[in-house]
């Protein structure tokens, strides 16, 4: 069994390790996201009952939803740069997803994307 936090060797266990990022993703995006953070996190989310949302509750949101991405990915590869590169990039693409700049096809992508930047980046020993 690979222990996660290391560095993968092989195609094998960088795959195997890739397959837990995309699983710990698919967990993050959907059951621990939740109604109310995904959508609460776009900034023009109004809801149709008109009750008015606090001013600038969508960068909480969208920040505790971009927080659940870098943990899990932190976790995952034990590695806390990881983490907060994923807490940067998620929320750019979570935020150009809002404003329409993508769909969700390109949003899924980029972040899958970005899990293989992790792995590629441990296989060939770009950070250590």
């Amino acid at each position: 069994m690979l222990e996660l936090s290391q560095t993968p060797q092989t195609l094998a266990e960088g795959l195997t390790l890739l397959f837990a990022l995309v699983i710990g993703h698919v967990l993050a995006d959907y059951p621990l996201q939740g109604e109310y953070l995904a959508l609460n996190k776009n900034r023009h989310y109004r809801p149709s009952n008109g009750m008015e949302q606090p001013k600038g509750l969508w960068i909480h949101c969208l920040g505790a939803h971009c927080l659940i991405h870098a943990g899990i990915v932190w976790l995952i590869t034990g590695r806390v740069l990881f983490g907060i590169i994923e807490l940067v990039l998620h929320f750019i693409i979570d935020a150009l997803k809002s404003e329409k700049k993508t769909t969700i096809h390109t949003d899924q992508i980029l972040h899958v994307s970005c899990r293989i930047g992790y792995v590629a980046a441990l296989m060939w020993d770009w950070a250590k």
